[in-house]
């Protein structure tokens, strides 16, 4: 299991908590230590930049996990 995954998944679950009909599609890798992670409702998408150690540390930072969050809150709402 790659060190990555269980913020991947925690990213996912803070998604779904607040929007369960949306859509998550995270990169395998990150680029240039971001993960460009796509965000979606029927055909409309969103994108927002987590990087790599947010991602990693976002299970065990509650810092990290509000700061995630309230991007995923900005792009929830430009996908209404």
């Amino acid at each position: 299991m790659d060190e990555s995954d269980e913020g991947k998944n925690r990213l996912t679950e803070l998604v779904r908590d607040k929007a369960p009909d949306v859509t998550v599609v995270i990169p395998t890798r990150p680029t240039g230590g971001m993960f460009l992670i796509a965000l979606g409702r029927g055909k409309a998408k969103k994108f927002i930049s987590v990087s790599e150690d947010d991602v990693i540390d976002l299970v065990d930072d509650h810092t990290i996990e509000t700061e995630v969050m309230a991007k995923i809150n900005d792009a929830l709402r430009e996908l209404t």
